[in-house]
């Protein structure tokens, strides 16, 4: 018999409001992977300036890594 394990992903999605907004949202999103027992997981920050740096970074937050998305 095979057995199926659930994958579990957790992502927060976040309007850019500055950098201290951000660090709230990362802190957050470090939380919810405590309760969900999870290394790794996802942020993406829409971002509607102008002059703004988009991409993919990974952030050490801790123990935990966050994959942002800047879009």
């Amino acid at each position: 018999m095979q057995f199926i394990l659930p994958v579990q992903f957790v992502v927060e999605l976040k309007i850019w409001h500055g950098e201290e907004y951000n660090k709230r949202g990362e802190k957050q999103l470090v939380d919810y992977l405590d309760s969900y027992h999870l290394n790794t997981g996802y942020m993406l920050s829409f971002n509607f300036n102008k002059k703004k740096d988009v991409g993919v970074k990974q952030i050490q937050v801790g123990e935990k890594t966050i994959i942002e998305a800047v879009v």
